[in-house]
């Protein structure tokens, strides 16, 4: 029972669970699947909202869970906010280690937690701000940061002998200087009253109307922009298309994922909050699931492949299926047995052991 009421008790926000297992499940989703491009007119190609938007939901949650963490709406002060900020440094050289650790498997997809451990240092100077500077300061860096990406991803270090592991250990498929934005707008969204319907409603609406207004603007540039400006700055900077770290994927992929966490709040609100208990699961252990799935891809891509970095091959095995079932099965199960994951668990009790429980 007690872990049961260990992430079902009011101490919980359920809605934040929920967005976290989401988040889980569509890096899944992207990894697993061949997924045509978004067509309204064809069902079978709606999966692609998860690919680049469930890895920058998967980077607002982790603003939001640092703000959590460090007091949600009444900020930590003195020398809680110092403990907090060095529990978080020590998280974040673990989470990067995990990540590389993980990179070893040799599948074939950009890990993303080597860049989720840069992002939790970066947000440590963040943690004294207010809801609405941190809005500002996303706003300011999805705005200026993209007309620079183009030149950081032109640096000689990325052509050089060192490049591709020097990509690795920060992971630059997800550029920490534009994606602290995403973390900044989940700290505002964490530093808000998440338990108040009215706060859930303006982020499904708000996220939900940047989101519009940026996919229009993008459908604009493709049938005006890109035949003229193919191959520029502007051209590449005006784009909403995944991963393109463009100023329309920034708003349009960030407004995506506030509007989802709303979603989710309101959602959980109600009693259909047990009916989607098992992705609450995951998103209470999202470090187990990501690094798990990893591991098990590996395995089972080794020893019916022979090769764990055939990403084609594996994705013909139709694995998606098996690896959503399981992975909410098994962290259902443990959740309810045991309660916080077992990486989670880990990560806590280093930070524990290197920066003291902090209780006199």
């Amino acid at each position: 029972m007690r872990a049961v009421a260990s992430w079902n008790g009011p101490g919980r926000i359920h809605g934040i669970d929920l967005a976290r297992g989401l988040a889980v499940l569509g890096m899944l989703a992207a990894h697993l699947l061949w997924i045509d491009p978004f067509d309204w007119t064809r069902p079978a190609t709606w999966i692609d909202v998860a690919n680049g938007r469930s890895s920058i939901l998967f980077a607002t949650l982790a603003g939001v869970s640092i703000a959590l963490v460090t007091g949600g709406a009444s900020p930590v002060r003195g020398e809680r906010l110092r403990r907090a900020r060095r529990s978080l440094a020590v998280r974040a050289g673990l989470i990067w280690a995990i990540g590389v650790a993980l990179v070893f498997t040799g599948v074939p997809v950009f890990v993303i937690l080597p860049a989720y451990g840069i992002l939790f240092l970066l947000a440590l100077p963040l943690l004294t701000l207010s809801a609405p500077v941190l809005w500002a300061v996303a706003v300011a860096v999805a705005l200026v940061v993209p007309w620079f990406v183009p030149m950081l991803n032109a640096l000689p270090i990325w052509s050089s002998a060192l490049g591709s592991e020097a990509s690795t250990l920060v992971g630059w498929h997800y550029p920490f200087p534009l994606w602290i934005a995403f973390v900044a707008a989940g700290l505002a969204i964490g530093r808000s009253r998440l338990r108040s319907a009215a706060v859930a409603v303006r982020l499904l609406v708000g996220g939900g109307a940047v989101a519009m207004v940026a996919y229009g603007l993008d459908a604009v540039a493709a049938e005006r922009l890109s035949p003229v400006q193919d191959g520029s700055l502007v051209a590449q900077v005006w784009t909403a298309d995944a991963h393109s770290s463009g100023i329309l994927e920034a708003f349009g992929s960030g407004g995506f994922a506030v509007a989802v966490i709303g979603l989710c709040l309101l959602l959980c609100r109600t009693p259909l909050t047990w009916l989607v208990l098992p992705v609450r699961a995951v998103g209470t252990m999202p470090l187990t699931a990501y690094a798990g799935q990893l591991v098990v891809w590996a395995i089972w891509a080794a020893g019916v492949l022979g090769d764990s970095g055939q990403l084609a091959g594996f994705r013909d095995l139709d694995p998606f299926v098996p690896f959503v079932i399981g992975t909410l099965l098994v962290c259902t199960v443990w959740a309810l047995l045991v309660g916080r994951g077992p990486l989670e668990r880990l990560v806590a009790a280093v930070t524990r052991a290197v920066v003291g429980s902090g209780r006199r």
